[in-house]
């Protein structure tokens, strides 16, 4: 469901008392799937249904270092907005950042002051 954005499903899915940062063999919760494929109104559902912006999966990835890997910008300003942190895993968002030519979002950490 988060991998496909259906957010209308995991919204009745997390108001049923489904949890919201349940995991996968990876470590990756739903939102590391839905902030990887683009899926920025279910990131911001997730998160204002309590789950963790900043949670890491094994590899100590975070759901916003796979936004700016995968040049989602709207899912990195909906992350950034929630309160995650650019500088949280190996690599951070900030250090992968500039790998991956995300020019928009080391704008925005500027701005924001993180």
């Amino acid at each position: 469901m988060a991998r496909a954005g259906n957010t209308a499903t995991l919204r009745a899915y997390a108001g049923a008392g489904g949890p919201v940062d349940p995991t996968n063999g990876k470590g990756d919760t739903l939102l590391m799937p839905a902030a990887y494929y683009g899926h920025a109104g279910t990131v911001t559902m997730l998160v204002t249904s309590a789950a963790d912006p900043n949670r890491t999966n094994d590899r100590g990835q975070t759901p916003l270092a796979g936004a700016v890997f995968e040049k989602k910008s709207a899912v990195v300003r909906a992350l950034l907005d929630v309160g995650a942190v650019p500088r949280a895993g190996p690599p951070s968002a900030l250090d992968a950042a500039p790998i991956f030519a995300n020019d928009q979002f080391l704008l925005w950490s500027t701005q924001s002051g993180t």
